[in-house]
Parts: structure tokens; C-alpha cells; sequence
């Protein structure tokens, strides 16, 4: 699901309109906004939608010192009366409640998170980020606000107020001086898994990064008043495959191209280091999240039952929840201690065969038809895969431990079983 439209504030009247994926179909959703009772609860009654009915009531009642219980009723009927009930009602119903449960988990979570932060660290933020359109960004941006910071998007299509128009390709960065930035979080670049690697491609995905980077780093540097930390992604590449132990933030750059792009693109953060800003490298693993990147590709092929491991299986993956991503960035853009390069991975070493086991057991279903690894070099090409998919990679999140951070997620079969709803 995505938001198209939201209200500044929910009160009686105002009216959220959102895009719900049913199959390859995107169904437009409005909901309006009645019964608002600020801190008790509030109405949503469908305007238009895929149900011939539809009104959701949520309510927060207390639940003893400092806490309350998130309750939801929704009552609903489906279209084509008995005969929607009669093939559709099943699915729908299980649905309804797998994404209930997830809402719930991440609520209390996220609250959480919130109430463990040490008193007076509450300060909101002017936060510009960059490929905030994307599967990391956009859950960045609403964990933001949420904590009550304020967002600018820094993209190439302004469409709402707040955006900040720039042009990596042609050195263009529209950020007026005067507007204060608090930090910083670059994301953007051109995706890796996009296409099968000719060198146009390659080219592109490396100058993405070393461009943008370079302006946007340039560009901070220059102002009177920078920012006070800039978080900028970058890949689990970085380190050499094979090896016998887990890299930590300490072990060398590997070998490759993937190798050579992490390298300058953390690189042309250097300008922004020296002039004071503190910079936190983030070496991303896979990051796990239904609503894109790898987990996004897998899953249509796994609930069909054709699903498999990659080549032998055997090849170490390293992965991490979004939600631990998105709660690690904040961390960073507050608390001094992050800086430098930072491996942003689950603690737990997992094989691609494992992970495949997990996901077909959390879906329910037989994971019997691998990907042999010569099919997939034929298919992408042989460094594509070598690099992206079969390489075995093993990463321990060095400094995330050493900090204490209390990861959400340590374990693939929970961040599995939480991402798609399933307990």
C-alpha cells in the first residue's frame, strides 16, 4: 500500500487517498476521517474502494501506568454480495488479519523505540534526504515524521512542498542557503539488480553514485551552516567473498566491481568529512521488506511453490529487516558515537539455502525448484551473478554490537514471520 494523499492533521472531514496492489492491479482507496477524538480515537469510512462497504474505528484505551491498548474494528462487506463472500471472503479475512498483525508489531515497536531514548534527545530534526521515493527512503521518511522531524526530499521530479530539485548528471542542486539542514541521508543511486550488467549499465551505476555524491557532498561542505551529520548508504560489496570469518568494519575492501564502486562512492564523501561534518558510511547487507528489493522478487515465485535456492545454497548472505534500517538511521542521526564505516547486518550468519528454507516455511510451501548457477549466468551475465547473487559474502555487524544496539530482528525466521504478517 502507498500514500498518495494525506492530511496535514486527522480530523473530522479530511480524507486520505491511497494505492493498494491487489495482484498486478493498483486499486485507488479514499477514506474520510469522522468520529476524531483526539487521544481516544477516530473513524475511517471508504469513500471509494475495492469494497462496497467499508468503516474502520481505531481506538486507544488505557492500559495501566504509561501504556494502552490499539484496538481495531473494522466491519466491511465485500462487492458482488454472495458470491464475493463465497470465493473471496477466506482470502480477504486472512489478509485483514495478517496486516493487523503487522501494524500492531510495528506500532508497539516503534513506540518502543521511542519511549528507550534518553530524555532530552527529543529535539526535531530538518532532514533532507535523498531517493526518498524508494523502498529504504520512503519508510525512512514516515518513521521521520512520525518522531515528529521535518523531511525534504531531495529528487530530480519535485511534486509537493518540501522537495529540493537536483540533477546529479548535470551538477544541479537547488538548496537554498538559507534553509537550515540538521542532517543529511543519501540513499540515491542506480539500482545494482535493475538489469543484466553491459557496460553502459555498469558505467551508470557507478557514476550515480560518484556524481551524486561528489554534488551533494560539495554542496554541504560550501554552506555556512552544514549540517550536523551526513548518513550515506553504501554495500556490504565492500568486503572480499569466501573468507572463513565474518568481515567486520575493520577487514580490508575486496575484489570486483561491486568492491570498486562501494570504495568511491564512500570516497567522495571525504569533502563533507573534512569540512566537520560527521559522516556515517552505511554498508548495507541484503535488506529484507516485502514492499521491494529482493525479498519483493521472491515472493511471487515462492508462493507459487516454484521457489528455490540459488546454485548450491551455500554462499553466505548477509540481511537485515528494513525496520532495523530505518531504526538504526535514526540512531545515527543523533547519536554521536556513530560515525565512520558501519556494516548495517543482522547478527545472525545465514546460507542462501537457509534463508530459502525459512521463507518457504513461513509461506507454507515446498521451496523443491533451485536456480542452477550456470543458468544464472547464462540469464544475467557471468559477473552479474557472481557478484550480486552467488557471491559468498559473510558480515558481522561489528560496531552496531560494540554500541549495544538491541536489534529488532537477529533472527531470519522472526523478521520473516513479522515482514509478511505471519506471527
Amino acid at each position: 500500500m502507498r500514500v498518495i494523499e494525506e492530511p496535514k492533521e486527522i480530523s473530522d472531514g479530511t480524507r486520505a487517498v491511497l494505492q493498494m496492489k491487489t495482484g498486478p492491479v493498483w486499486v485507488t482507496w479514499v477514506a474520510e476521517h469522522k468520529n476524531c477524538r483526539p487521544g481516544i480515537g477516530f473513524t475511517d469510512v471508504q469513500v471509494k474502494g475495492p469494497f462496497s462497504d467499508w468503516t474502520h474505528v481505531h481506538t486507544f484505551r488505557p492500559a495501566g501506568t504509561g501504556a494502552c491498548e490499539l484496538v481495531d474494528e473494522v466491519h466491511y462487506r465485500l462487492p458482488l454480495g454472495f458470491v464475493g463472500q463465497a470465493f473471496g471472503g477466506a482470502l480477504v479475512l486472512e489478509k485483514l488479519e495478517r496486516t493487523f498483525r503487522y501494524r500492531h508489531a510495528i506500532t508497539k515497536m516503534d513506540l518502543e523505540s521511542e519511549g528507550a531514548e534518553p530524555k532530552g534527545n527529543g529535539r526535531a530534526m530538518t532532514v533532507l534526504v535523498t531517493g526518498a521515493t524508494g523502498m529504504v527512503g520512503a519508510a525512512l521518511e514516515a518513521f521521520l515524521r512520525m518522531r515528529a522531524h521535518r523531511v525534504l526530499r531531495l529528487t530530480r521530479n519535485p511534486s509537493r512542498p518540501g522537495d529540493v530539485r537536483w540533477d546529479p548528471s548535470a551538477g544541479e542542486l537547488d538548496l537554498a542557503r538559507d534553509e537550515t539542514i540538521d542532517a543529511v541521508v543519501h540513499l540515491a543511486g542506480e539500482n545494482i539488480a535493475g538489469g543484466r550488467w553491459s557496460e553502459a549499465r555498469k558505467r551508470r551505476i557507478l557514476e550515480s553514485r560518484k556524481n551524486g555524491t561528489r554534488l551533494l557532498c560539495e554542496t554541504l561542505a560550501a554552506r555556512d551552516q552544514r549540517p550536523e551529520v551526513l548518513v550515506s548508504a553504501s554495500g556490504g560489496n565492500f568486503y572480499a567473498t569466501g573468507t572463513t570469518t565474518p568481515q567486520d568494519e575493520s577487514s580490508p575492501r575486496g575484489t570486483g566491481f561491486l568492491s570498486d564502486v562501494c570504495e568511491v562512492w564512500e570516497g567522495e564523501t571525504a569533502v563533507a568529512e573534512r569540512a566537520g561534518i560527521r559522516v556515517v558510511r552505511m554498508r548495507f547487507g541484503v535488506i529484507m521488506s516485502p514492499a521491494g528489493g529482493a525479498l519483493a522478487k521472491m515472493l511471487p515465485i515462492f508462493q507459487l511453490g516454484l521457489g528455490g535456492r540459488l546454485g548450491s545454497g551455500a554462499q553466505r548472505m548477509p540481511w537485515v529487516a528494513l525496520d532495523d534500517v530505518v531504526d538504526i538511521i535514526h540512531r545515527a542521526l543523533r547519536d554521536t558515537r556513530y560515525e565512520g564505516p558501519l556494516n548495517v547486518v543482522a547478527p545472525e550468519q545465514v546460507t542462501n539455502a537457509r534463508f530459502t528454507e525459512a521463507l518457504a516455511r513461513t509461506l507454507r510451501r515446498p521451496a523443491v525448484v533451485p536456480a542452477p548457477g550456470f543458468a544464472l549466468k547464462l540469464m544475467l551475465g557471468r559477473q552479474m551473478a557472481e557478484e550480486a547473487l552467488l557471491a559468498d559474502l559473510a558480515l558481522a555487524p561489528g560496531k552496531l554490537l560494540s554500541l549495544g544496539y538491541p536489534f529488532r530482528f537477529p533472527k531470519v525466521e522472526g523478521a520473516l514471520a513479522y515482514l509478511l504478517g505471519r506471527g
